[in-house]
């Protein structure tokens, strides 16, 4: 019994042990599952050709075609101001805006009235002095029977050229005193606006004494310079064929965007020796019309001209390219004992025709349908697997 009782134990535990081991061997070794190389989350976009037009930007200051110093012709006090005769006043052509006392030149060109119709009188009488004389010198040729000529002075002829002179200088004078007095009136030229006030009522004025500032508002100009890389993109020679191109002009006013339209008319000629830039000149009809925001003269304005007509092209964001040509394509495999396709990107160069500030304009290099990262991806390598960030 001792003997049962000092080797059960031992037994027991050699069992157990023995059952432990033979389980351990029995056990069926786990599968090592291969690391999965890592997946980059990106956003794609999809590549489609449209019809492009292109568009030439710039920027320019709003200027009138034509703007004036208007002078005093004649001196004297003004008498007499329009109520439009205020910096930002319109008027109309042929307004009266300044008046000039006139009494002088009333005066004057009565007085000068007066001397032509002396010399008038004077002339008319020498004529007929000159009749007389010639009747009565061929009387006394007649009684003399002779045939001798007569001198000039005998027939007055000396006298009446004088008279007419006389004439021909008074009815000079009257002209002139008839300039004048219309002078005291300074009138508008064109239909404009007063863009600064430089004499008043009571003010005394002499020749050439500038009054006012104006300009006209027919229509607007604004220079808009183009670089020399920019200029392959428009069509100049239409400007050269008396033709225009079309301009979009923007500006925000008081927190508001306003648009006009706007037509390129011409080009300078000569390149800035400068800047090395090309200006061409738009103009706006009537830029101060009633209807809608007025463009007002000295307005900083952008500027999008209408360029060349680019075919069918791919539109693709400035921001997806790397280095300026490489586009992350992003394709799809189907790999043996995979569920679904496996998506990689790989780089592409493209055919880049041109970029502006937002796009590159692309003219081969893809196909209708492709996708490709929005943004390229950081230390990215070919064939990595990436994942769709809407997926």
């Amino acid at each position: 019994m001792l003997w049962l009782k000092i080797s059960l134990p031992i037994v027991l535990i050699a069992g157990a042990a023995l059952a432990a081991v033979a389980l351990f061997a029995a056990r069926t070794p786990a599968v090592q599952k291969p690391a999965q190389p890592p997946t980059l989350l990106v956003d794609v976009a999809v590549a489609k050709r449209e019809p492009v037009t292109f568009s030439v930007r710039s920027q320019g200051v709003v200027a009138p075609r034509t703007r004036t110093t208007m002078v005093a012709e004649v001196p004297g006090t003004i008498v007499e101001v329009s109520p439009a005769f205020v910096a930002g006043g319109f008027f109309a052509k042929g307004d009266v805006l300044v008046r000039i006392d006139p009494r002088n030149y009333e005066t004057a060109m009565k007085r000068a009235t007066a001397t032509v119709a002396q010399a008038k009188t004077k002339v008319a009488t020498e004529n007929a002095l000159a009749g007389y004389a010639y009747r009565d010198w061929e009387r006394l040729r007649s009684l003399e029977a002779a045939d001798r000529p007569a001198s000039d002075l005998t027939l007055r002829k000396p006298q009446l050229a004088e008279a007419v002179a006389g004439l021909e200088s008074a009815e000079a004078d009257l002209e002139k005193a008839t300039e004048d007095l219309s002078r005291t009136v300074i009138r508008a030229p064109y239909d404009g606006m007063v863009r600064e006030k430089r004499a008043d009522i009571g003010q005394f004025v002499n020749t050439g004494t500038p009054v006012a500032e104006t300009f006209a508002t027919d229509y607007a100009e604004i220079r808009l310079p183009i670089p020399q890389t920019d200029l392959q993109y428009l069509e100049l020679e239409r400007l050269n064929a008396d033709g225009s191109l079309q301009a979009t002009l923007r500006a925000d006013i008081g927190g508001v965007i306003h648009n006009w339209l706007a037509e390129v008319v011409r080009n300078e000629g000569v390149f800035d020796p400068d800047t090395r830039v090309l200006h061409l000149v738009a103009q706006v009809q009537d830029p101060y019309a009633s209807e809608g925001e007025p463009l007002r003269i000295g307005t900083f304005v952008s500027a999008a001209i209408e360029g060349m007509d680019a075919g069918d092209v791919f539109v693709i964001p400035r921001h997806s390219l790397e280095r300026g040509r490489t586009l992350w394509m992003v394709s799809s495999e189907t790999r043996r004992l995979a569920a679904e396709p496996i998506l990689t990107i790989q780089p592409r160069d493209l055919e880049v025709v041109r970029t502006d500030e937002g796009f590159a304009y692309v003219a081969a290099g893809l196909r209708d349908g492709e996708r490709y990262t929005v943004t390229p991806p950081e230390n990215s390598l070919p064939g990595m697997r990436v994942r769709i960030n809407s997926e």
